[in-house]
This record gives C-alpha cells, sequence and structure tokens, in this order.
C-alpha cells in the first residue's frame, strides 16, 4: 500500500471519530478531525498525481472515504439538528445511488466506469464547505447562518442535479449498450 493509498485509509479511519465527536458534543476535536481529513483529500491526490502513484485500489478508496466520511457527518449532523432532515436525506440517498449503481454494473457485468462530473466536483466542494461551516460554527461559537442557510440550498440544488446527471449518463451508456448489444 502507498502513500496515497495510506492517506485516504486515515481518512477513512476518521469517520467515526467525528462522529463519536459530535456525539459527545466535543466540537473542537470534531471540527479539527475534519478539517484534517479534508486536507488530507487534497494531500493523497496531490501525492498520487505528482509522484506517478495512482493505484487500482486508491481509485476505488479514494471516493469511499469521501462519501463515508460526508454521509456519516451529514447523517450525524441531521440527527443533532444541525442540518436539516430533508438536505441529509437527499446527500445520502444522492451517494447510496451512485454507489447501488456501481455495484450494479459491476454485478451485470456491465462495466460502466463513471467519471466524477464537474456539477458533482462543485457538489462535494459545496458538501465539505457546508460541514466545515457547520462544524466551525459549533466548535467556534460564532454564527454564519446567512452563509450556512445559502449553502443548505446550493448543497441541495447541486445534490440533485448531480445525482440526475448521473442517472442520465447511466441511461445513456446502457442504451447505447444495448443497442450494440
Amino acid at each position: 500500500m502507498n502513500l496515497p493509498n495510506i492517506i485516504s485509509l486515515g481518512r477513512l479511519l476518521s469517520v467515526p471519530a467525528i462522529v463519536w465527536l459530535v456525539l459527545i458534543g466535543e466540537m473542537r476535536g470534531a471540527f479539527a478531525v475534519f478539517v484534517a481529513a479534508g486536507l488530507s483529500d487534497a494531500v493523497d491526490g496531490f501525492v498520487a498525481k505528482r509522484f506517478d502513484a495512482r493505484t487500482e485500489i486508491g481509485r476505488y478508496l479514494d471516493p469511499l472515504a469521501d462519501k463515508t466520511l460526508l454521509v456519516a457527518v451529514y447523517i450525524t449532523l441531521g440527527t443533532q439538528g444541525y442540518l436539516p432532515a430533508w438536505l441529509v436525506i437527499l446527500v445520502a440517498s444522492r451517494d447510496f445511488l451512485i454507489v447501488g449503481g456501481a455495484l450494479l454494473s459491476f454485478t451485470l457485468s456491465v462495466g460502466i466506469r463513471v467519471k466524477p462530473l464537474l456539477i458533482s466536483k462543485a457538489n462535494t466542494a459545496a458538501q465539505i464547505a457546508l460541514a466545515a461551516l457547520v462544524l466551525g460554527e459549533l466548535a467556534l461559537g460564532g454564527t454564519a447562518d446567512g452563509y450556512s442557510r445559502w449553502l443548505i440550498y446550493l448543497v441541495g440544488a447541486t445534490t440533485g442535479l448531480s445525482g440526475a446527471s448521473y442517472l442520465v449518463q447511466w441511461g445513456r451508456t446502457l442504451s447505447q449498450r444495448e443497442q450494440a448489444g
């Protein structure tokens, strides 16, 4: 296992710590671990590209760590009343849709390769920003209500658009394969 994969694994292993810290009300610790996890995502990608250390396991481990981190944080913040339930359901459903689609294509030996879409990258950035803002507000006692409210709607819109875009992409690919086969 190379360094970028170890960093991704570390991010994945940070998830239970963040959830636990939020649940016991240690928001400063949760915020610090979340920021470190977020930075690790940038670091593992940089190291993998810069040192040509991309691996097959890394192609799966990195997005798995990202999705697990965000879904767990959103569910935890939602259950604690810090994020609206509709947003938590939307974020979790989109990621389950993506993972389920990937598993289905693998199971059916369809071999759909899903490339991250621009809207999905924007969605991930917005989701990270909102989670960091909410955790930061809770950790530091500040308030950014105007920004978090705006970000909630931005995350909702980009999540819906991203999920719909993946469905369209998969539908086109499956249709082309059916016509060719």
